[in-house]
């Protein structure tokens, strides 16, 4: 019998079955489920751009719109009043499934065109930040958790709500001021040097050091709270007084009974969290000038860029639902009793 393996986080026995079908019946809810929020988002979206008080001209055609005369524009309005949201909504979604997702009047590109340009910057920033953020979160908040009272533990709580209190663009112009600007060792914006011919890794690296750090450090307050508050309950419970009733070494002892059950909560957190990392990086990539396709949602909503705004929404749908997906699953695999209560 394995007596360190903690309570609750057992494999389960061969051949157990499960009221849903499992992770597959799970992946293949998710996946039809897609397209039907996808079509239920864009579709609020024209709906509320219809009854928006902007120029629906404008919004659609841009400043090419300044290269028509006043009857072409009255005619394009009362020809777009007469068209209802649903149709609107149909025509886009006609388009879009045929690879057309229309012209970018802000960035003066197609709109595949942009989004296949910006995004793998963004998912490389958030990934990065991630992947910084959550060692260093599960670490910090597992020590503070497992030694209450000590003085990291006392530092980390007043310290992480004050991080957390902090705007992510606050915090970067801080960074900025003072890695890039006072100190000098750090670019202050931009994914490349001005003077770079290309893009290469190097250069690349070292401009992303300051907007990973600054989301990483945004991200971070919620896993440390979140692991060191759940480390400090597993403290108390059955399973820790019987591990040190066996004898089991305190380093052991605290990483598989007290750390280890935190990372259930830890992963709850990420998925419930994935929507506000994609506003973060908003914020950060306007910040740093990074190019992704956060700050073009910027510009394309100052500049009414409605094709590149419905194209971005639905981008967004698609990567919450993919990333809380990945948070359902990274939780079945840190406690598969949930795979067999909920299927």
């Amino acid at each position: 019998m394995d007596h360190d393996r903690p309570r609750g986080l057992t494999r389960p026995r061969p051949g157990a079955g499960t009221r849903g079908g499992g992770t597959g019946a799970l992946v293949a809810r998710r996946l039809l489920l897609l397209p039907v929020l996808a079509g239920v988002v864009t579709l609020v979206m024209f709906a509320l751009a219809q009854r928006s008080p902007f120029d629906p001209v404008i919004a659609a055609l841009g400043e090419r719109a300044l290269t028509l005369d006043g009857p072409t524009l009255e005619a394009m309005r009362a020809r777009m009043e007469d068209t209802s949201a649903v149709q609107q909504w149909l025509t886009w979604w006609g388009n879009a499934l045929t690879g057309d997702l229309g012209y970018s009047s802000s960035q003066r590109a197609p709109v595949s065109t942009v989004v296949g340009q910006r995004l793998p910057w963004t998912l490389g920033l958030v990934a990065a930040s991630l992947v910084v953020s959550i060692p260093v979160g599960v670490a910090l908040g597992g020590w503070a958790g497992t030694h209450p009272g000590s003085v990291l533990d006392r530092l980390v709580g007043p310290g992480m709500l004050a991080v957390q209190a902090s705007p992510p663009f606050w915090i970067g112009l801080i960074a900025v001021w003072v890695l890039a600007v006072a100190l000098g060792w750090l670019p202050t914006g931009g994914a490349t040097s001005p003077q770079a011919s290309g893009v290469e890794p190097g250069d690349v690296l070292r401009h992303a050091v300051l907007p990973v750090l600054v989301l990483a450090l945004a991200h971070l307050p919620w896993f440390v709270l979140v692991v060191r508050d759940a480390s400090r309950d597993a403290l108390v419970g059955a399973p820790v007084r019987a591990a040190w009733a066996r004898g089991i070494p305190r380093g052991r002892l605290l990483r598989s009974h007290a750390v280890r059950p935190a990372l259930l909560p830890l992963v709850t957190v990420l998925g419930v969290r994935v929507p506000e990392l994609i506003t973060g990086a908003v914020l950060v990539e306007t910040v740093f000038s990074w190019p992704g396709i956060a700050s073009a949602t910027v510009d394309a909503a100052l500049r009414l860029d409605f094709a590149l705004l419905a194209a971005l929404t639905v981008l967004t749908t698609v990567l919450v639902v993919l990333g809380n997906l990945a948070a359902d699953l990274a939780y079945r695999w840190v406690d598969p009793r949930v795979g067999q209560r909920d299927g």
